[in-house]
């Protein structure tokens, strides 16, 4: 099942008939108290836009999306009962995890590659994007766990990432990250269960580092609201395929759920 704001909702619409929804919900009734969320699922462009002018190749580049992690979420969500967001657009037409005021928000070049169709942007063509992709995909995000708190439902929050083995020339040894600002409840707990398994070179904040100005999920959905959250970064080589994909979700599934009454202890404080 999924569900999405409808497009005649969206002033000044950049999405036509043509375009998919902004997001995918999955498992709508999810039991578990995850909640997983994609922000760089998808690499779609929507049709005004003319694929950026970029070819096919470019957008099916890190670039263009985290490979593997629609798949890894789904597959997860069913395994923990949990509920799922997936964001359909790609990064490059908007960047779901940016801040508005982030230079990266509409990267105008990323990794080398000059993206024709971000260049010079009109305040309104800017507008446009965040209208009809950035605001709907997180207010979707707001409303379910608006809705979990009027419940009284304990929250979990799992923000679903991937990485590029090699970024800027540089090669990344780690086969998982785990990324966290200020709140260290999950994430270290989870780095914890991670390098237990033994055969996993595990990142602490690496390959990235959270901040305020580079990020929305941690920030806004996890500290913003004092939940219990951690961001989860999966190498890409490992969840390409279909057998990759399905690995990682049921080892993530068995950890998370070891871990489950640990972290909802954390979470009533």
């Amino acid at each position: 099942m999924a569900d999405a704001s409808p497009h005649q909702t969206v002033p000044d619409a950049l999405l036509g008939p043509s375009d998919p929804p902004p997001f995918t919900v999955h498992q709508p009734q999810g039991r578990s108290p995850f909640v997983l969320i994609a922000d760089h699922a998808g690499q779609r462009v929507p049709a005004a836009l003319a694929d950026l002018g970029l070819a096919q190749a470019e957008r099916d580049r890190h670039i263009g999306w985290d490979i593997g992690i629609a798949g890894v979420t789904v597959a997860l969500a069913r395994l923990l009962d949990a509920w799922a967001i997936t964001q359909t657009y790609s990064r490059l037409v908007i960047d779901c995890n940016r801040p508005l005021a982030s230079p990266t928000l509409m990267p105008a070049i990323s990794d080398y590659t000059v993206v024709p169709g971000n260049q010079s942007l009109s305040p309104l063509q800017r507008q446009q994007r965040i209208d009809a992709i950035h605001a709907p995909y997180h207010a979707r995000i707001d409303a379910e766990l608006d809705a979990r708190h009027a419940q009284a439902r304990p929250t979990l929050l799992l923000m679903m990432h991937s990485f590029t083995p090699v970024m800027n020339d540089a090669a990344r040894p780690w086969h998982v990250g785990v990324l966290y600002h200020r709140d260290t409840r999950c994430a270290h707990a989870l780095l914890q269960a991670l390098r237990d398994e033994g055969d996993l070179v595990v990142g602490d904040n690496q390959p990235y580092a959270v901040s305020s100005t580079s990020d929305y999920a941690v920030p806004v959905h996890g500290e913003g609201r004092g939940l219990v959250h951690v961001e989860l970064e999966i190498r890409q080589d490992l969840i390409a395929d279909a057998a990759g994909q399905h690995a990682w979700a049921q080892r993530l599934a068995r950890i998370f759920t070891a871990l489950q009454p640990q972290l909802e202890a954390f979470a009533r404080g």
